[in-house]
């Protein structure tokens, strides 16, 4: 089954991740796109240079389906043809991904406007059809014998470069229907979006948002950057507040959202069936190869290494010189005199210094970006939350949306996206446009490679032991929020499609305590470490990833891998440099992703790198202790 995801790539800071940020600064309203420089928006033309030339340009891309007729049924006849069939598949793909990136990105700038809504749905729909069209193909390779598939290889010197894409087909043999039973599972393609859709529209642009006065007067707007904002102020009681009108406002609606993200997991449970997987999770896990068990050994290393988030924890009770540390406590900066924040200039220049050891064609790439509207850079009315970046546009450049603040964890943020954008650059530009869709596998390795050289630079120029503090902090957070806290989420959407497919029901209710237990469990709450009150249970229907089929799991993994890349890079001089640039990043998905992992000294079937994560968020923790101390 093909299924046409576009590589959309959120960032963890959607979550909160590294958010040692200064306390919010008093509330405004978000500009509107007009009162924004041009050089801050994206400039969409680069795809297509308006709505009536996409709409030309989709026409003629329903018409083009019409062209897998001469090949259906003929692919093993011969080397040319079935060449021919590849060749023709990649140019309708390539150019369903840039139609769709076009609609996307219209719509993601005011998820309220109906029209570019429309678009992205029609792309949806046409996505859904080009998977029944082309339904024929998988089957029709693996009827084709080894042998001859070797003869028409050497045949057909230029079929050299879908190797690795038939050899993919041919593993997952097993797993793959009949040409019809293939069309009608990709024609109930057209429903599987639904819950998706309908939760980030509701979430985003329709769901009713309290707003609340602070202690200093300030009218807080609490959607979701207004929560991730205002829940950083320094009042503690101002932090409680936010924390409950926010979640509180989730917990009205819980039922509806249980409901939907229910039909998420019925979905992936759908997909599960119909190709003969034993879970759901190795249906998501097989399409990149990637076993189960790093999965399982992920939750376990996690298990066993609460005592060090539990040593962090106490440590953020102590500088925050809490009696009692409560969950609403887990975003104030612990060293809140200290002014991080940068304009977007600053940014850009500091990301560029931290991002020099990558090398000067890394380098200069980020001035085009800058330069050239690649990032849609500050929030405005309807602007979809969260920043992501996306590689999709084979022929084009990738596209980062971002809705920066000034803060530390905003930069962070650029750097991390900025990190998937050179991910996607150098994939493009080395590899052939089916070999260039790099697994999600690897997808948050490059970007959290970046936020570990932008801080390591940061810390190391930084004289001030206040700044230090606070910045070692920030580490610290990213720490909690992508190794524990993504692992936490991981194991919360393991646990409900374990429900679902022993025959459970997923009512919000459900949702909510299996959620609340694993929070309780992972921040000591019956050992004193973290007070969670019993409304916080509903934080499940916060996190749009839940949607995205055993996606977040991966920040861990990724996070672990790019600690040990970023130590290798700083300490491992230009040759490590140069096989990070030809080995990785421009490996897109010539290989699977263990191997290219591996390539790069990075053994993901070990807990070596997850070890090694421990023993530097163990040394930031000392190092902290050493300078309160002092």
């Amino acid at each position: 089954m093909k299924r046409f995801l576009i590589l959309t790539l959120f960032s963890l800071f959607l979550f909160g991740a590294c958010s040692q940020q200064q306390p919010a600064a008093k509330s405004q309203a978000p500009k509107s796109r007009a009162e924004i420089a041009d050089k801050y928006k994206w400039n969409l033309k680069d795809l297509y240079p308006s709505d009536e030339a996409w709409k030309e340009a989709k026409a003629q891309f329903e018409e083009s389906f019409k062209g897998f007729e001469k090949y259906k049924g003929k692919l093993g006849r011969s080397a040319k043809t079935l060449k021919g069939c590849l060749d023709y598949y990649t140019d309708v793909v390539k150019t369903y991904y840039r139609l769709n990136s076009y609609a996307e990105r219209k719509s993601d700038l005011d998820l309220r406007e109906a029209e570019p809504l429309a678009m992205k749905q029609d792309m949806n729909q046409l996505g859904n059809k080009l998977n029944a069209v082309t339904s024929f193909i998988d089957p029709e390779i693996l009827s084709i014998p080894a042998a001859r598939i070797k003869q028409f290889m050497r045949q057909e010197p230029g079929l050299k470069e879908y190797r690795q894409y038939i050899a993919n087909i041919q593993r997952k043999k097993a797993h793959t229907l009949s040409a019809k039973e293939e069309k009608l599972v990709a024609d109930a393609g057209m429903m599987a979006d639904s819950p998706y859709e309908v939760y980030g529209v509701f979430a985003n642009a329709e769901m009713p948002r309290a707003t609340i006065k602070l202690s200093d007067g300030t009218e807080a707007y609490l959607d979701a950057a207004g929560y991730t904002r205002y829940r950083a102020v320094a009042n503690r009681a101002d932090r409680k507040a936010v924390f409950e009108a926010f979640f509180g406002g989730l917990k009205d609606f819980e039922g509806t959202l249980g409901t939907n993200l229910y039909g998420q997991v019925k979905r992936d449970m759908f997909y599960k069936i119909a190709h003969k997987y034993n879970s759901s999770l190795e249906s998501a896990l097989d399409q990149n190869n990637v076993p189960t068990s790093v999965y399982m050994a992920l939750i376990k290393s996690v298990r066993d290494n609460l005592p060090t988030l539990h040593r962090y924890l106490n440590l953020r009770k102590k500088m925050l010189g809490l009696d009692e540390l409560r969950y609403y406590d887990m975003y104030p900066p612990l060293v809140p005199a200290v002014d991080l924040s940068y304009n977007v200039e600053e940014a850009q220049a500091l990301i560029k210094e931290a991002l020099q050891p990558l090398g000067e064609e890394y380098v200069k790439t980020l001035d085009i970006a800058f330069n050239n509207r690649w990032i849609d850079m500050f929030p405005t009315p309807g602007k979809r939350s969260g920043a992501y970046s996306t590689g999709s546009e084979y022929d084009v450049h990738p596209y980062i949306l971002m809705n920066y603040n000034g803060q530390y964890d905003d930069v962070s943020t650029l750097a991390h996206e900025l990190g998937h954008t050179m991910h996607s650059y150098f994939s493009n530009k080395n590899q052939t446009f089916l070999n260039s869709r790099y697994p999600i596998f690897l997808a948050e390795v490059a970007s959290t490679c970046n936020e570990n050289l932008l801080i390591e630079h940061v810390i190391n120029k930084m004289d001030d032991p206040e700044k230090k503090l606070a910045l070692l902090g920030s580490w610290l957070e990213s720490y909690r929020t992508t190794l524990f806290r993504q692992t936490m989420f991981a194991e919360f959407e393991l646990r409900m499609h374990e429900m679902a497919e022993q025959g459970k029901s997923l009512t919000g209710v459900a949702l909510s305590k299996l959620y609340l237990d694993l929070l309780k469990e992972y921040y000591g709450d019956a050992d004193g470490v973290t007070k969670i009150d019993d409304l916080y249970a509903i934080e499940w229907a916060y996190i749009p990833h839940f949607y995205y089929n055993f996606y977040v799991f991966q920040y861990a993994t990724s996070y672990c891998a790019s600690t040990a890349l970023a130590e290798n890079m700083l300490h491992g001089g230009p040759d490590m440099v140069k096989r990070y640039i030809n080995d990785f990043l421009s490996a897109g998905r010539s290989d699977y992703p263990i191997p290219i992992l591996q390539k790069v000294g990075v053994d993901m079937t070990t807990t070596e790198p997850f070890d090694k994560a421990m023993k530097k968020m163990n040394t930031i923790m000392d190092e902290i202790e050493k300078l309160l101390a002092d």
